[in-house]
């Protein structure tokens, strides 16, 4: 754990420099917008440790999958989230000497991400040789209402010297990711042109011979500069060269004074423009930010991310560390995502990282959506869904490469355009439960908004491509007379290749059970719809079904009768039960284990008997809940980002207050303080929403039973109150807790009843009840 962040409720503050842990830092400190983002890296030069990282949504190249040893069904590529055009960049030069802040001396130095108003800001007064003494101060965002632009104040100020200082803003495209293969770079320059005061550089990713489409990013900047706020009269000298264009400003610059440039940035996509149109269109955008200039696009976007924390603010009262964190998952959940466009999703290094591939896991469906659903407009999840339809036929495709037919769909670990692109047999081939968590999403989606219409015009669809994957995974086994299913890798990822890992299991049947479920309701509420999907679909209604409804009857689900807990897998007693306080001196064991050992080994990345209980809570009493707790928590090392929230909320559910507020905190500062010594690679944004649902469905107890939304809320000792507001049905609804009892506001203009701690509760339009 590191422990140099200071806590702040509103911001994220580095006070004084760490130089070693610059990486991490600018991992905490990343900023975007939904459409695009970047690291806290400085804009100045800095030789220092860094990761240079910015990224456009929605932007990725396909990498030539490479492995020892090839095997039929593998992707053919692996889906890069491409580091960008650096548009940030500005050198500095103080007479002949270059400002790095790795070669400076470095003094007062201040780094904050301010979360209310999505502000990156830095001071610092750095001594150069000859002992000149200079105050920097930059100011830094993206826009959230110009959503494919940010902007830059960066100012400097001579203590005790005058001097000719030298100002270059640039774009550079010469950028690699840090993962490629052979340093190669995936960009290639189509234009760039530079101007009075800005420049515009377009590159292309490189050709593929996947099919997949080359994007163009066209990156344009535009800038002015003042001194002591005033505008000055400056000539620029152009800079072009491969993939990189700059322009260079020279002033004299007295002691005391203070020169302050402005810049400000655009990146365009062909995702969402024309090509022929690119070079116009980031033309006519930064000429209109310039326009507005610096201070209205702040005021404008300070009003933006003031509506978001209207709807989403958690607020805790007695432990600043514990609002500082839920505040900073927020945050860059609120950035990552804005639900504008159903062709995007959340990747999980969002913009901080470039870590992993592909933009959707299991994560969205699994952590995500759930957050979304209650803070933002019912359509932000509906569009997380639909984005799953749109790939359907992309998954049924998946399914084929892998010998499955008759329209069964399976659904990507790791995808870009609804492509697998994730080049690990043991996931790729097995950790096929991601089916389940769509299918689980479709019900969570519905059970929440009672929106049932997304059932019919989209998954129903789903949920059958889903089904017919399961009927034709799982086999009879003669010897147990059940179905099994053989071969595959549970949510736990330290363990691979193993028969009937009982949460795959339990998913599979439930899911077959919720299709069947939909189908009758579908057969009664709405037949003429019904017989549509069953013609678009080819579905042998009476075959399938009945196929189905004997899997969902006959499932093998392993269980100790001694112990009476699920068993995570088929043979999972072979191993040596330990716990984790056996091997303290050993964690992280993914850092300090060979994979053969971890493999041999009990001891659990993350839930996985647990995600099914906490998935289907309603169906297992809180003894049986508690029984299987306690067994498997203390095998788990949580060296998955997803694996304390759920036992946060499965320990609130059953009592265990102490054990919930530890898994609590692990997930909501884990990347703040560093868990699992990872953070320099990117945050672990999915996961974010984790932190959210252990307060407002753990501590909280947030349910929706009977279309009816319920409370069960206690609050921890650590704290003296916490309030959230949520949205449910088309009401707003804000709920605050205190050592004292619970009240429950109502902003709308009609009213609902709820249940708090199993008491029927009318809350009416525009008034507040108090339990």
């Amino acid at each position: 754990m590191k422990n140099y962040i200071t806590h702040d409720e509103w911001c994220v503050v580095e006070n004084s420099f760490h130089p070693e842990h610059n990486e991490i830092t600018e991992s905490l400190m990343s900023l975007g917008n939904g459409r695009m983002g970047q690291r806290g890296n400085f804009e100045e030069k800095y030789s220092g440790k860094t990761l240079l990282g910015n990224y456009v949504a929605g932007v990725y190249f396909p990498d030539k999958t490479r492995v020892g040893w090839w095997k039929n069904g593998y992707p053919n590529y692996f889906a890069k989230v491409l580091n960008a055009c650096n548009w940030v960049g500005i050198d500095i030069q103080i007479g002949s000497e270059v400002l790095d802040l790795h070669t400076c001396q470095v003094e007062d130095f201040t780094r904050v991400l301010n979360m209310k108003q999505g502000v990156l800001e830095r001071t610092a007064t750095v001594t150069l040789s000859g002992g000149k003494r200079l105050r920097i101060h930059s100011k830094r965002f993206c826009s959230m209402v110009d959503d494919e632009a940010g902007a830059i104040s960066y100012s400097m100020t001579p203590l005790n010297f005058e001097d000719h200082i030298s100002i270059k803003p640039y774009l550079d495209g010469n950028i690699r990711n840090r993962d490629s293969n052979y340093d190669e770079s995936f960009w290639n320059e189509k234009h760039r042109e530079t101007g009075t005061s800005q420049a515009y550089l377009i590159l292309e990713t490189k050709p593929n011979p996947y099919g997949v489409e080359q994007f163009e990013v066209a990156t344009g900047m535009s800038f002015e500069i003042k001194i002591d706020g005033q505008s000055v009269d400056y000539q620029s000298v152009p800079t072009e060269k491969e993939k990189y264009v700059a322009a260079t400003a020279g002033l004299h610059l007295k002691e005391g004074q203070e020169l302050t440039i402005y810049k400000y940035a655009v990146n365009l996509s062909s995702a969402n423009y024309k090509r022929e149109e690119l070079l116009e269109k980031a033309k006519l955008y930064i000429a209109r930010i310039s326009e507005k200039g610096f201070d209205q696009m702040f005021s404008e976007h300070l009003a933006a991310w003031a509506e978001k924390w209207e709807k989403n603010d958690v607020a805790i009262e007695g432990n600043v560390a514990a609002q500082q964190a839920i505040r900073f998952n927020i945050f860059h959940l609120g950035q990552t995502y804005t639900g504008e466009d159903e062709r995007l999703n959340i990747g999980p290094k969002g913009f901080t990282g470039e870590k992993y591939g592909g933009s959707t896991y299991w994560d969205t469906e699994a952590y995500c959506i759930p957050f979304y659903l209650s803070t933002a407009e019912q359509k932000v999840a509906r569009n997380l869904l639909v984005y799953r339809h749109k790939h359907l036929q992309k998954a049924i495709e998946n399914a084929e490469k892998l010998g499955f037919t008759d329209g069964a769909a399976l659904y990507p670990m790791v995808t870009m355009n609804g492509e697998e692109c994730h080049n690990e047999w043991e996931i790729t081939f097995e950790e096929i439960h991601r089916n389940g968590a769509i299918a689980y999403a479709i019900y969570d989606y519905t059970r929440y908004t009672g929106d049932e219409s997304y059932l019919t015009e989209f998954g129903l669809e789903v949920l059958i491509g889903i089904s017919r994957f399961w009927k034709q995974r799982v086999n009879w086994s003669e010897d147990k007379k059940q179905y099994v299913m053989l071969g595959v890798t549970g949510p736990n990822e330290y363990e691979n290749n193993v028969n009937n890992n009982w949460y795959t299991n339990y998913i599979a049947a439930w899911t077959l059970r919720y299709t069947l479920e939909v189908i009758g309701k579908l057969w009664t509420e709405d037949s003429r719809k019904l017989n549509e999907i069953i013609l678009k679909t080819s579905f042998q209604l009476n075959k399938e079904l009945a196929e189905w409804k004997h899997i969902v009857e006959n499932m093998h689900f392993p269980y100790d009768n001694e112990r009476q807990v699920y068993l995570q897998q088929q043979g999972f007693l072979d191993k040596e039960i330990l716990t984790v306080d056996d091997i303290l001196e050993h964690r992280p064991i993914n850092q300090k284990w060979s994979w053969d050992r971890i493999l041999r080994s009990c001891f659990i990345k993350q839930a996985d008997v647990l995600q099914g209980l906490y998935f289907f809570e309603d169906e297992f009493s809180p003894e049986v809940i508690r029984r299987n707790f306690e067994f498997y928590e203390p095998m788990t090392v949580h060296e998955s980002s997803l694996s304390p929230c759920v036992h946060a909320i499965l320990a609130a559910g059953i009592g265990l207050k102490e054990k919930a507020y530890e898994m609590y905190v692990r997930t909501a500062r884990l990347d703040l303080d560093d868990y699992n010594n990872d953070t320099e690679d990117g945050l672990h944004i999915t996961s974010m929403a984790g932190t959210w649902m252990s307060i407002v469905k753990g501590f909280a107890g947030q349910r929706v039973k009977n279309g009816v939304l319920t409370l069960n809320p206690y609050i921890p000792e650590q704290w003296n109150s916490y309030s959230f507001r949520i949205g449910f049905r088309g009401f707003w609804l804000h709920i605050g807790v205190t050592k004292q009892g619970v009240t429950i506001g109502n902003t709308s203009e009609s009213g609902l009843n709820i249940i708090v701690k199993g008491e029927e509760v009318f809350v009416g339009g525009h008034s507040t009840v108090t339990k």
